[in-house]
C-alpha cells in the first residue's frame, strides 16, 4: 500500500494537484463514483492539461499507466 500511495503522490504532483495522502483521499472521495461510461481522462473535474496528460499516457501505455489505472479503479469503487 505504501508504494501505491507513493506513486499516487507522484501522479498527483505531475497533475499539479495537492498530493498528501489526505489530499489524495479527499480528491477521490469528492469525485467518486465516476460513471463507468466516462473514460478517466474525459472526467469533468480535470483541467484540459490534466485531461491531455492522462489520455496521452494511457494511449501510449507509458510508465504512468499502472498508477493511472489504480486511480481510475479508486474513483469507480463506491
Amino acid at each position: 500500500m505504501e508504494n501505491n500511495s507513493h506513486y499516487l503522490t507522484a501522479l498527483f504532483d505531475q497533475l499539479g494537484l495537492p498530493s498528501s495522502a489526505e489530499d489524495i483521499e479527499a480528491f477521490i472521495s469528492a469525485h467518486r463514483p465516476l460513471d463507468p461510461s466516462i473514460h478517466l481522462s474525459k472526467a469533468p473535474f480535470w483541467t484540459p492539461g490534466q485531461s491531455q496528460f492522462l489520455g496521452e499516457q494511457t494511449k501510449a501505455d507509458a510508465e504512468w499507466v499502472m498508477i493511472i489505472d489504480k486511480l481510475d479503479t479508486s474513483l469507480r469503487d463506491q
